[in-house]
């Protein structure tokens, strides 16, 4: 039985442990890094198995017109099971309907989230992090 969460607390080895079995290129070695993206989300919606974390959904939003998610996760064994869909559902009903989701997909990916009705957008541009 999967429990969802909204909020709470979420230990950055808990976290970089999901980003390496969900495949997720994140800095999984530096948990004080780990540590600054749980603090800095304004939106945690998190899966859990018992005190397993297995899926997370970090998002950074002003609330009222914008959210951007750098983070869906969910760990190699849980996936195919409805858990990403479920923690995208609760982040949407978090932001509410005035404030779009933005997301940069991995390309195993954006078939998952046209299914899930995002659009692609061909118009996006980022500036690469140094490290």
């Amino acid at each position: 039985m999967i429990d969802y969460r909204v909020a709470g607390p979420i230990q950055a080895h808990e976290l970089a442990a999901l980003f390496e079995s969900a495949g997720l290129a994140r800095p999984t070695h530096d948990l004080g890094r780990m540590r600054r993206m749980i603090d800095g989300a304004d939106l945690l919606v998190s899966a859990w198995n018992g005190d397993k974390l297995v899926g997370i959904a970090r998002a950074i939003s002003d609330g009222c017109f914008a959210c951007y998610l750098p983070d869906l996760a969910v760990d190699a064994d849980y996936k195919g099971h409805g858990v990403g869909r479920h923690l995208l559902e609760l982040v949407r009903e978090s932001i509410g309907p005035e404030v779009m989701l933005v997301l940069l997909a991995v390309p195993d990916a954006t078939e998952f989230y046209e299914r899930l009705g995002f659009e692609r957008y061909a118009d996006a541009f980022i500036v690469r992090r140094l490290t």
